[in-house]
């Protein structure tokens, strides 16, 4: 593990779901990155890092997430944080709320000449409409909507309050639907379920 990142929740973990903030309208331009790790008991341990997007901020970004030039100046680089997130994420199965997350680390990744992220996403926006249809026309299913409708408690556009969200928006998905996360996550089966072929920790 690099010293330039604060260490990474112990799993095995169930699915993690991630969200990045990002400093410009491109998406390349990551500026914070969180994930929050679902065990099987449904416990959620996030994690948080600024990272430095080596690119300009637009005034839009910094008002919606309050994060600037020097709130990222000392802060690693996105390859810095990706030499030792990508092996922790590779085993997972990963959750973004919309397809956003996913792009902006495929683009970040194509920036900086990194092999493309082999990674498995679901996106709980679908998660949710299926859990909640009724709320299509009514709130929609974003997570302001989503915030108020289920008594969720974060504080939107911050990286690891959102990716916690979007963990308690599967959690309260499958108790909605009946269903496991397996069930309802739509997606290809290559780390669904490696968290249960992993060694407990002791």
């Amino acid at each position: 593990m690099g010293n330039l990142i604060a260490p990474l929740p112990d799993g095995p973990f169930r699915f993690v779901a991630l969200d990045v903030e990002t400093a410009c309208r491109d998406s390349a331009s990551i500026c914070q990155i969180g994930i929050a790790c679902v065990d099987g008991q449904g416990s959620i341990a996030t994690w948080t890092t600024y990272v430095n997007p080596e690119q300009r901020f637009e005034s839009f970004n910094i008002d919606l997430h309050g994060i600037g030039p020097d709130t990222v100046k000392d802060a690693p680089t996105f390859p810095e944080v990706w030499v030792d997130l990508h092996p922790f994420l590779y085993p997972y199965h990963l959750v973004q709320h919309s397809n956003f997350d996913k792009s902006a680390i495929a683009a970040a990744c194509r920036v900086y000449r990194l092999p493309p992220p082999d990674l498995s996403w679901s996106d709980s926006v679908k998660i949710a409409r299926n859990a909640w249809p009724e709320f299509k026309g009514n709130g929609g299913h974003g997570l302001g909507h989503l915030k108020t409708a289920l008594g969720l408690s974060f504080q939107h556009h911050d990286a690891g309050e959102d990716a916690r969200a979007a963990a308690e928006v599967v959690l309260k998905a499958e108790a909605q639907l009946g269903q496991t996360f397996a069930q309802i996550a739509q997606t290809n089966q290559k780390a669904q379920l490696s968290w249960l072929t992993q060694p407990e920790k002791s």
